[in-house]
């Protein structure tokens, strides 16, 4: 009876009349029974009674929902990524550049005690929280222009990963429901990822903290849940406080780099192999298993990497982007 009452109450589609709802029903049931697709407003109407059978109420939906439209820009964007797309040269020249450096190190000054109560809670360092912070939004100044419900309903309905950002649609109208940011307000890329830290909702639902105390978690204006919430992030993907990222290095002369890879060793081992820092010093004493990178191969930048990097790349699972958190982090916060 539950399942039943759930359903019926699902039916009043955007408060638009019985007749409208039981249209919409009745084309989500004929294409669940024929495999035809009945168009964007069939798709709403799914949409409508899977949020509802998890406690969206009919208000947050009327809102959400009503006259929305997919965006065809969303679609054209998500063809093409550019950390799997571009050399890794010119990804670190345009991420860890000379302003982003700066305004950085701007950051760090202006927020220095935030970060440092940040770090004695999550154990994370607080240079790798500003450079996560610094190329996912520019420290907040770019977070997005996107209706982060309208970007998910498009690449739901698209079908590319549709499962996918179904789930984050109904996580997206779950936390529009709760409070935690008005609807007008939750905007994020067209990948529906969100706020500062651009989380997407799923996320933002198992990782994003109320740091300041004031009864929600918001990642589009408080700095200090921004910052508390990157880090809480790293600290349950396994950051290892006290532990380096990585750092760049140079193979032996006479060795044949790639023949390294897949080896885990600490850093005494490889410097006993010969590597050395782009300084000729050795490489530091490291007690934590590392690995070597060669993001384009044996001719190009050489990096022995630990554990915090994997934490990094659980943020963004590109190597690129990982590397380009870890250096701009050793200049932010030097």
């Amino acid at each position: 009876m539950l399942f039943r009452r759930s359903l019926l109450s699902a039916l009043p589609i955007f408060s638009a009349g019985l007749a409208l709802a039981a249209r919409w029903g009745r084309a989500a049931e004929i294409s669940a029974a024929t495999g035809t697709n009945p168009g964007f407003s069939g798709f709403l109407a799914g949409i409508w009674a899977e949020a509802r059978l998890s406690g969206v109420s009919p208000a947050t939906l009327n809102r959400a929902l009503s006259g929305l439209q997919p965006n065809p820009r969303v679609v054209e964007l998500d063809r093409s990524q550019p950390e799997f797309t571009i050399t890794w040269q010119r990804y670190r020249r345009t991420r860890v550049s000379p302003a982003r450096i700066a305004r950085g190190q701007a950051m760090f000054r202006r927020y220095r005690e935030v970060l440092e109560a940040v770090q004695a809670r999550y154990g994370v360092d607080p240079g790798v929280i500003l450079a996560i912070w610094g190329l996912e939004s520019d420290y907040g100044a770019d977070s997005g222009g996107f209706s982060v419900v309208e970007a998910l309903a498009t690449l739901a309905f698209e079908g590319r990963r549709a499962a996918m950002f179904r789930r984050e649609l109904i996580a997206a109208l779950q936390i529009v429901d709760h409070g935690d940011v008005p609807l007008n307000e939750m905007l994020g890329s067209w990948a529906g990822a969100m706020g500062q830290p651009q989380f997407m909702p799923s996320v933002y639902q198992r990782y994003a903290v109320d740091f300041t105390g004031k009864g929600r978690r918001d990642i589009w204006n408080d700095t200090a849940d921004v910052l508390a919430s990157i880090a809480n992030y790293l600290a349950q993907s396994g950051w290892q406080p006290g532990q380096p990222w990585g750092l760049e290095v140079r193979p032996p002369a006479d060795d044949n780099a790639e023949t390294l890879l897949g080896r885990s060793m600490e850093g005494s081992e490889w410097r006993q192999i010969g590597f050395t820092t782009p300084a000729g010093e050795p490489v530091p004493a490291l007690s934590a298993p590392l690995r070597l990178l060669l993001p384009e191969g044996a001719a190009g930048q050489a990096f022995l990497v630990g554990p915090n990097f994997n934490a990094i790349r659980a943020y963004n699972p590109s190597d690129f982007y990982a590397l380009a958190v870890g250096l701009l982090a050793d200049r932010v916060a030097a």
